[in-house]
């Protein structure tokens, strides 16, 4: 079990920095056309490094479901990118398939001079430089697509927005942003889709989350139908992250659990509450109980059969003393004598 909530923890926690770090991706001082250097490896090299430097790649498998390079299959370029700006840098790394290069095979990444562009609904990244034996290296020009971005803004998604000075966090630009949606390759179609669920007010950071988490507007809808009030897109975040869904909450439901907020249903997925547990609780009488006892039933591994024996020698036991009995700290009660 311990292993398992670190586990979460550090998934959630690389998640969040993942959402920061898209969020604030480079630094730029004017408007216009981003440069910087680039390396590539062909995928079958990126991914011997990536299985050698890593002992277990289940957590990397869970994240990369996330990311926006898994869309589609063949054969892939992955392609580093690099800025450093006074004394500032960022980098980017991304696999790109072959079938969304334009100008460069995978036979001519054995050798010579390239020169190709990889293009997105937010803009074309131009790449210049040379090839040796499946690795690469050079210059790169990233131009957005101002049409595509007038185009969201009608939708109210605002690229162009200055966004309002905070103290110690550096405000991003317009570049900043534009990158961060070639990145994650956001669409107007997406874009139309989660405003399609009339989840209310969405800003880009939404549409961003969205994209990373692949939150669509079937989703949004079902998450809304459930009655949690003031649903969030960050609470949708948390839910793709649990995997929490409709079919979820409608069986928590079933087992007579229709209370608290939807942090308790997040607390549920991370401690492994499950219908059938729920079920087995109320079968040992407790049928009225808060979702923090319920948690703590699950971290101290109480099930139905420990509650009946605790209450068989203390009736009005309450989840706090059963809680100390399994613990062996309950008053005339020692751990094992349960």
């Amino acid at each position: 079990m311990r292993h398992k909530l670190i586990t979460s923890a550090a998934i959630l926690s690389s998640l969040l920095v993942i959402i920061i770090v898209f969020g604030n991706i480079v630094i730029v001082a004017q408007k216009g056309d981003v440069t910087g250097t680039w390396t590539a490896n062909t995928r079958d090299k990126a991914e011997k490094n990536r299985k050698h430097n890593n002992d277990d790649d289940d957590d990397d498998e869970e994240f990369d479901r996330f990311g926006p390079d898994n869309n589609g299959s063949g054969p892939r370029l992955r392609i580093d990118l690099r800025r450093d700006r006074r004394g500032e840098n960022w980098s980017n790394g991304q696999s790109y398939r072959f079938a969304e290069i334009s100008g460069l095979t995978e036979a001519q990444t054995q050798n010579g001079p390239a020169s190709f562009t990889v293009t997105r609904e937010a803009g074309q990244m131009s790449f210049t430089g040379n090839f040796s034996n499946g690795q690469g290296s050079g210059t790169f020009t990233f131009t957005p697509d101002r049409g595509f971005f007038d185009r969201m803004q009608q939708r109210g998604f605002d690229f162009y927005k200055e966004e309002a000075e905070e103290k110690n966090v550096r405000r991003s630009t317009f570049e900043d942003r534009a990158l961060t949606a070639f990145f994650l390759n956001v669409t107007a179609e997406r874009a139309d889709d989660l405003l399609s669920a009339n989840f209310g007010s969405l800003g880009i950071d939404d549409l961003f989350k969205a994209t990373i988490f692949k939150i669509d507007g079937k989703f949004m809808s079902e998450m809304k139908a459930t009655g949690y009030p003031n649903l969030s897109m960050e609470d949708l975040v948390k839910a793709r992250i649990f995997k929490i869904d409709a079919n979820y909450v409608s069986q928590i439901r079933s087992m007579g659990y229709d209370k608290g907020d939807f942090e308790a249903l997040v607390k549920f997925r991370i401690f492994k509450v499950t219908p059938e547990f729920l079920n087995e609780l109320r079968s040992a009488g407790l049928s009225n109980i808060s979702a923090e006892d319920i948690v703590k039933c699950r971290i101290f591994n109480i099930d139905a059969g420990y509650v009946r024996n605790a209450r068989a020698k203390n009736p009005n036991a309450s989840i706090e003393d059963i809680v100390k009995m399994k613990i062996g700290l309950g008053k005339g009660f020692m751990r094992d004598e349960l």
